[in-house]
């Protein structure tokens, strides 16, 4: 039986590939730039771990919660608003400038997405590595100020898609209901199923015509007969016996 909801495929998400970016350029960023006896260092990474992470696990609750789902989802993007304001605290305690939003340096950070769908069709097959080399001459750079103000460009634009991500999951969990709404409704749909099928047939339960075995009472999904119901061995697959109801 297929799932009611699908979940996972979070790997393929821009906000998780950039959450990853943020997390490890902020390990590395409190490495060199910040004491690692200071409590800022573990609320940074955490805060950085707590984005990525919430995203992975909210995407594998979907399948069977949407508000575990939604709240997961508000989790990640809180802890990337905190990590933002920590980098907005250290360029303003260090007396270092901050980027205007349309500053040619902020425009060249949030323009590499876009010219790097310009420059190639399929970017699914980039590796972790790969996406950074994206980003480099701003992340690895040797200014404390040129690393801080790439990585809030790219908090903003993970908290962008995840705002997005949050509104079509309240849309979604709006016009379709939650998880134990879809299963109610599946069950509802297959009594009736059953009903308009009758009773199961009077009489004995047959023996399989080909190895013996007790039969079960199927009903089949695809082809001509899709909905009729049959005897299939119980020992399908191995045994691929039938008998017409």
């Amino acid at each position: 039986m297929a799932k009611l909801r699908p979940s996972g495929g979070y790997r393929e998400t821009c906000s998780f590939q950039t959450a990853t970016i943020i997390y490890d350029a902020t390990c590395w960023f409190c490495e060199r730039f910040l004491d690692s006896r200071s409590r800022t260092v573990d609320q940074m990474t955490q805060a950085a771990r707590s984005g990525r992470q919430n995203i992975a696990e909210g995407s594998r609750a979907s399948a069977t919660s949407s508000q575990t789902e939604l709240r997961l989802v508000n989790v990640a993007r809180a802890s990337l608003e905190e990590l933002f304001l920590d980098y907005e605290d250290y360029l303003r305690q260090h007396r270092l400038p901050k980027w205007a939003p349309d500053a040619p340096e902020a425009m060249a950070v949030r323009n590499v997405p876009r010219k790097f769908k310009q420059d190639r069709s399929d970017p699914s097959d980039l590796t972790d590595q790969q996406r950074w080399s994206l980003y480099a001459p701003w992340l690895d750079h040797d200014a404390p100020d040129v690393r801080a103000n790439a990585l809030i460009c790219l908090i903003n634009q993970t908290n962008f898609l995840l705002d997005r991500q949050v509104a079509a999951l309240e849309q979604r969990f709006v016009e379709g209901g939650g998880y134990s709404e879809q299963l109610a409704t599946a069950r509802l749909a297959e009594r009736s199923r059953q009903r308009k099928q009758g009773p199961p047939p009077a009489g004995p339960v047959p023996a399989c015509p080909l190895c013996g075995q007790a039969m079960v009472l199927r009903t089949a999904q695809n082809g001509k007969n899709a909905g009729a119901r049959f005897w299939g061995c119980s020992a399908y697959p191995e045994c691929r016996g039938a008998v017409n109801v």
